[in-house]
């Protein structure tokens, strides 16, 4: 039986009571035990509540993949915080904006954010402390972190925790410009892995690796939290580079790893990286973006272990499809729902639409005893069952947009702007995104959060974003840019702006310049023409 904890406080518990010596995570720190990883987290909730957290309060975290952050993620949940992650490729604008947004009280960090941060304190009245998790000193504040963890108590934090309340915020690219804060329960974070965990059979022998930075909430999801529903570890791992990475997985003898297809990529063509270096690996799924078939084929021929296709999003969270174990790969499927998703296909009226049919990709709830039948009808799963099996909720909204919350969620069920289908066995085909979003490396870029930066560039007129095609990333950011008459056409200054402003993948890799855009009869970009013309200005450069 797959127990479902109540809340994340207890989902450490089943392992404590049977081997509290086994490794929980392993990262660049070294091994870290369940029973440390507890007292380490009992420690950290008490030392928020030294420092004035208190729940429902936002506490947010920009720091490396290491021990610290996977402690800071367990403390604010057990005393009943709001957790926010903030990507530390960022750029300190994009910082500030979602420590503005969220009203963050606490700033835990790298020592560099830090230091970024203060020249932005006066536009954040609601942050109280930051702490420099680090050796340098920011705005007087050493290293109060171990200091004063190691002299908390390591007794259970005591604290009424409501799963259904709201316990982190999610930033996801914004299709207008601003990212938008998905709101998530601890019940919602817990989910996924229980389900996981039941179609795919993982036990105590599971080592898995992931390499995505921690500050996504995706990925707690599927690091601290889905491992430890199967007690077995997680392997954080704390580069993106295919080399470090597949030392990593040859150590640490890692039998499962999410990775990105620009590494999928780099691992089936590099010599350097041998078989041998990843047979520990039973399963590896494309996290990021639609793996194309080219990396497929090139990967499993070189290393013998297939790529499962996914499908996911941050207000789901994570996971909403994946491809069942041993299952023949069908091309360009993106796998089944997991047992308690229903997955419709819809047109703009919200009509659901038939087998094959293209629309928009829509998320429900299946009835939990629903969700128990299929885990044996589509999943193979004989015997297991979940003891008090999760309904599913998606996001409970945006934060602070109530309007954007009610047109997402609609009628109770989660309308994610991607196109799709359906298939005859079920399996989803991703085919497009409707809300434009490109995908450089595994990395979502909205055009129009980059078009907004270079607007603010006072020499621009207009600008266009897309997608260039590239082998090896799946697309690079390209732009066609409109000078204002009277002002110098300065490509460099612009750049220098764009680097300034926005994180290093986001910034456009090819500029052309134009006399005007293509636009359709209400005055907007036709996007349509924008690819095909920036494609050809670019090639005549």
């Amino acid at each position: 039986m797959i127990v479902f904890p109540r809340d994340i406080s207890r989902v450490l518990d089943d392992e404590l009571e049977r081997d509290p010596d086994r490794t929980a995570v392993t990262t660049r720190s070294g091994a870290t035990t369940y029973a440390e990883l507890d007292v380490r987290a009992n420690q950290c909730a008490r030392t928020l509540h030294a420092w004035g957290v208190r729940p429902g309060e936002r506490v947010a975290a920009c720091l490396p993949n290491d021990i610290d952050i996977l402690i800071a993620f367990h403390g604010v949940m057990r005393m009943g915080a709001i957790w926010v992650g903030i990507n530390q490729a960022l750029s300190p604008p994009e910082k500030a904006y979602m420590l503005r947004d969220s009203g963050t009280r606490l700033l835990l960090c790298d020592d560099a954010t830090g230091a970024q941060m203060e020249a932005h304190r006066s536009s954040l009245p609601d942050l109280g402390d930051v702490v420099a998790i680090g050796a340098r000193d920011i705005g007087g504040q050493d290293d109060r972190w171990r200091l004063s963890l190691d002299a908390e108590s390591a007794a259970v934090f005591e604290s009424s925790i409501d799963p259904y309340a709201p316990a982190a915020i999610a930033y996801t690219s914004g299709t207008t410009g601003y990212p938008k804060g998905a709101v998530h329960s601890q019940h919602n974070l817990l989910a996924p892995g229980a389900y996981l965990v039941a179609t795919r059979g993982y036990d105590e022998q599971l080592r898995k690796g992931d390499c995505f930075p921690l500050t996504i909430i995706n990925l707690m999801v599927l690091t601290t939290l889905l491992t430890a529903q199967a007690r077995g570890s997680a392997i954080i791992m704390d580069s993106l580079n295919a080399r470090d990475i597949a030392g990593w997985i040859r150590r640490e003898r890692v039998t499962v790893w999410n990775g990105p297809p620009p590494v999928l990529y780099t691992m089936a063509h590099d010599d350097e990286i041998r078989a041998s270096d990843l047979e520990s690996l039973h399963e590896v799924w494309s996290g990021g973006a639609d793996c194309p078939e080219p990396i497929r084929s090139a990967f499993e021929s070189k290393f013998g272990v297939e790529i499962r296709g996914t499908y996911g999003q941050t207000e789901a969270p994570t996971v909403i499809t994946i491809e069942v174990p041993g299952a023949a790969h069908a091309p360009g499927s993106s796998g089944i729902p997991l047992p308690h998703l229903e997955v419709t296909i819809r047109d703009p009226a919200g009509r659901v639409l038939q087998s094959g049919e293209v629309g928009e990709i829509c998320v429900g709830p299946r009835d939990p005893a629903d969700a128990q039948r299929r885990l044996t009808e589509d999943w193979n799963v004989d015997g297991a069952t979940l003891s008090g099996p999760p309904e599913y909720r998606p996001m409970l909204e945006y934060w602070n947009r109530p309007e954007q919350s009610e047109e997402v969620l609609r009628a109770g069920v989660l309308h994610t702007g991607d196109a799709g289908a359906l298939d005859a066995d079920g399996n989803l085909i991703v085919s497009d995104r409707l809300n434009l979003v490109l995908n450089r490396g595994g990395a979502n870029v909205y055009p129009a959060e980059v078009e907004r930066v270079v607007l603010d560039f006072a020499a621009v007129d207009s600008c266009g974003v897309f997608g260039v095609p590239d082998a090896r990333l799946g697309q690079r950011i390209a732009m066609l840019v409109q000078f204002k008459p009277g002002y110098d056409s300065d490509v460099e200054a612009l750049m220098d702006h764009c680097r300034a402003e926005l994180a290093a993948y986001k910034v456009p890799e090819f500029i052309a310049t134009v006399d005007s855009l293509p636009r359709n009869a209400m005055g907007k970009i036709d996007r349509g023409v924008l690819s095909e013309l920036g494609q050809e200005v670019l090639a005549g450069v």
